[in-house]
């Protein structure tokens, strides 16, 4: 199986239940991969470290990870995911409203593998969450969900 023909399992960490709506329709309509959602950062680390109640929750192969979360804040996921080694190869995209250059800076020094501003339009957000799919299920290399651990 050719990456490109590989369906990837996406981790949508996001508590707008608009941004979460936007992207279940660009997921549905135009990408052809897995799209899970949790609302929180606690239930995000619990989705990844399968607790339950996410006990048989597919390791995501790319995270879309909001910062300003309920019970632990983006910054606290990212910065718990890139230092486990059984998560740490997962690419985190934060994909946020802030365009705050502490919030950019702070995220890329947590190693997050890139920082998207969502586009406050629909035409914008579907665009970009295309775009991302595109460059990380289709240009690079991603590794499997396997690495590192279960």
């Amino acid at each position: 199986m050719t990456p490109q023909s590989r369906i990837v399992n996406v981790l949508l960490v996001e508590d707008d239940p608009g941004d979460v709506l936007m992207t279940r329709e660009a997921f549905d309509e135009y990408l052809h991969n897995r799209l899970d959602v949790v609302t929180d950062g606690a239930d995000a680390l619990a989705y990844l470290r399968n607790e339950p109640p996410y006990a048989d929750a597919p390791r995501p192969d790319l995270i879309l990870l909001d910062l300003n979360l309920p019970r632990r804040d983006g910054r606290e996921v990212l910065e718990e995911v890139k230092k486990d080694p059984v998560l740490q190869h997962i690419p985190v995209i934060v994909l946020t409203t802030s365009q705050a250059e502490e919030d950019v800076l702070r995220s890329y020094q947590l190693h997050a593998n890139a920082y998207v501003t969502k586009p406050v339009d629909f035409d914008g957000f579907i665009e970009a969450i295309k775009q991302i799919d595109h460059f990380f299920v289709s240009v690079v290399q991603l590794p499997s969900g396997r690495a590192g651990g279960r």
